[in-house]
């Protein structure tokens, strides 16, 4: 880390979550020093212009935070791959979004030496900077070993979130959460956009929009408080 507290970043994973999480970290005043190659290059390109493109070993290779943006399905395999080649380094951030898992799954890197951080923003990601001032009212999940726990309170601080932590063993909980919510908004507005359509609304997502939000919010707002905290507690 430089003395100033900024960091050379690097992403690996550019759909649409890792570009915006440089884009955002570079905002904060960190360097953004490299990216892999993703689904969208050009949309990748237009979130962080004039970033290199690099394979995955050269963006460790020259990063002090390294971020993993990649599909759930391909973390564990990256990260090991990463391992048996020598890629990881002692004393580097190595930072992954995915809402499943926490640190364990990053014990490859760990035992290198690596310093392994877990970072999920809540948010549904559009991979343009319009994600930008989603992060800002956003809350993100921080999974972390307790020395190094602040470190990952203030990158989700600085990717616009507020941190809110989650242990290790939560983490599947959280992940149900997160994968309930988002999956039942999608299904339940696409089937009320279809029945609109059908019956001849011109724009039944903008006809719903407004219904839809304020409904969403009022649940919210009508949400019980943690069962271990007595209601009127500060």
């Amino acid at each position: 880390m430089s003395r100033d507290g900024r960091l050379g970043v690097g992403i690996i994973g550019a759909g649409k979550v890792g570009p915006v999480i440089g884009a955002a970290l570079g905002g904060a005043g960190h360097a953004v020093l490299g990216m892999t190659s993703g689904s969208d290059d050009d949309r990748a390109s237009a979130v962080l212009p004039g970033v290199p493109v690099l394979d995955a070993l050269e963006v460790v290779r020259r990063s002090e935070l390294v971020v993993i943006a990649v599909p759930r399905n391909e973390l564990a395999s990256l990260v090991a791959g990463l391992a048996d080649v020598g890629a990881w380094q002692p004393g580097q951030l190595v930072m992954h979004t995915d809402a499943a898992h926490g640190i364990d799954i990053l014990r490859p890197a760990t035992e290198r030496g690596a310093i392994p951080l877990a970072v999920h923003p809540a948010v549904a990601f559009t991979g343009t900077s319009i994600d930008l001032r989603q992060l800002a009212a956003s809350y993100a999940a921080v999974t972390a070993p307790a020395p190094v726990l602040p470190i990952a309170q203030a990158l989700a601080v600085e990717l616009g979130c507020e941190p809110v932590v989650v242990a290790e063993e939560d983490r599947a909980a959280y992940a149900e959460a997160i994968a309930i919510a988002t999956s039942f908004s999608r299904t339940i507005v696409h089937q009320a956009t279809g029945l609109l359509r059908e019956i001849g609304v011109d724009n039944p997502g903008g006809y719903l929009s407004a219904l839809v939000r304020s409904t969403v919010d009022q649940a919210l707002a009508e949400a019980p408080p943690r069962r271990d905290v007595p209601p009127g507690t500060p």
